[in-house]
């Protein structure tokens, strides 16, 4: 038996673009269904958003998204992070640096007291990321 925890994001009319970002980034297969595609009643105009959206990179990491229609409350994803880590240097940074094209750097990419590497961003979508990148054994 295997579990897993996946991040599940929630946009109002945005999965699209940011799963098609989110792959330009760290690579892998996006798999994307419409409301149309699963015959899902929503609002009109609605049907060409995204039901349903999975990412699965080659580095293992799966990150699934979907929208949120026009008749559904819709709150933006606020108080968590979502958190790459690893020792992989220049991935991670070149990560880092990529989420932040058109979002908002908050803590730069720098060396913290605990050592290693450490900054956070808001991407341009509004999902926070931090990354972490512990030293070298």
């Amino acid at each position: 038996m295997t579990t897993a925890l996946i991040t599940y994001l929630n946009f109002r009319s945005e999965s699209r673009d940011a799963m098609e970002f989110y792959r330009s980034v760290l690579g892998g297969q996006l798999d994307i269904a419409t409301f149309d595609d699963f015959g899902m009643p929503v609002p009109e105009g609605d049907g060409h958003l995204t039901m349903h959206a999975r990412l699965r990179t080659d580095d293992g990491f799966v990150l699934m998204a979907s929208d949120v229609p026009r008749e559904m409350p819709y709150t933006p994803a606020a108080g968590f992070s979502i958190t790459l880590t690893g020792d992989d240097e220049p991935k991670l940074e070149g990560w880092f640096h990529a989420l932040a094209q058109g979002g908002t750097i908050d803590v730069p990419l720098d060396t913290p007291p605990w050592g290693g590497r450490f900054g956070t961003l808001i991407d341009r979508f509004g999902i926070a990321w931090m990354v972490v990148i512990a030293e070298s054994e």
